[in-house]
């Protein structure tokens, strides 16, 4: 079984969506919701998590 090393993203606050991310497993990007730790993990590969990242930030712009 994975573990992964979840962190809480710098966005969030404790009122509202609250996303935690790991980037400690080799070639993937996990992502959870803070308020549901036992619920389901969306894994990514880098590359897609990337994409993602850059696709939110064209889109803030």
């Amino acid at each position: 079984m994975t573990t992964f090393v979840f962190r809480k993203s710098g966005y969030s606050n404790a009122h509202e969506e609250c996303v935690e991310v790991a980037t400690n497993v080799p070639d993937i990007v996990a992502v959870r919701d803070s308020k549901d730790p036992e619920g389901r993990i969306l894994r990514f590969t880098p590359a897609a998590w990337a994409d993602f990242q850059r696709a939110l930030r064209a889109s803030s712009g």
